[in-house]
């Protein structure tokens, strides 16, 4: 049993160096999530929030806009949710869109998590998981980040304390001046 023990330990350390070792040369900015420069498309889409209202690129124009795809049975999900509230209460919708769209659960499952959990994020609803492919997305969870000139900026897969210093870091370009 030691043995195991030892080996167990040794397996995390090797891990531990391994992500410390590659942090500059893969992008790792946190220690569970990974950003890196997101070219787009951001391309058309059309989702409906959980209170009915149809999302397009139109309703995003001119604002800086994070969008979270993730979904509840996603602990890190669930993890990260109060700090991107946080982020999204600390600017406001009209200087930084947080959009939290659900990767493909019922509505009323996404309802009842954003009512459970006080979200008062936008929910779009992403129900055949069409929006997700066409981004790209398949890690959750991962958000991708748009200036206000419509611009794709980054794209940061895994979970974020978005009330972080790493976190600032990522969100202050997106929020220059046009």
């Amino acid at each position: 049993m030691p043995h195991l023990l030892v080996s167990r330990r040794s397996a995390l350390a090797g891990t531990a160096a391994w992500l410390a070792g590659t942090a500059t040369a893969h992008g790792l900015t946190g220690p569970a999530f990974e950003a890196s420069p997101w070219a787009g498309p951001v391309g058309a889409f059309s989702l409906v929030d959980i209170s009915g209202k149809t999302w397009r690129p139109a309703d995003i124009a001119g604002r800086a806009v994070m969008i979270n795809f993730w979904a509840s049975w996603c602990e890190p999900c669930r993890a990260e949710m109060p700090t991107l509230q946080q982020l999204a209460d600390l600017y406001g919708p009209e200087k930084l869109l947080v959009l939290a769209v659900n990767f493909k659960e019922p509505a009323a499952r996404a309802l009842q998590f954003a009512k459970t959990t006080g979200v008062t994020l936008p929910v779009l609803l992403d129900l055949d998981g069409k929006a997700a492919r066409q981004w790209g997305v398949k890690v959750f969870p991962t958000t991708l980040m748009i200036d206000s000139r419509g611009r794709p900026r980054q794209r940061v897969m895994g979970e974020v304390d978005w009330t972080s210093p790493a976190a600032e870091k990522l969100v202050a370009p997106l929020l220059k001046p046009v």
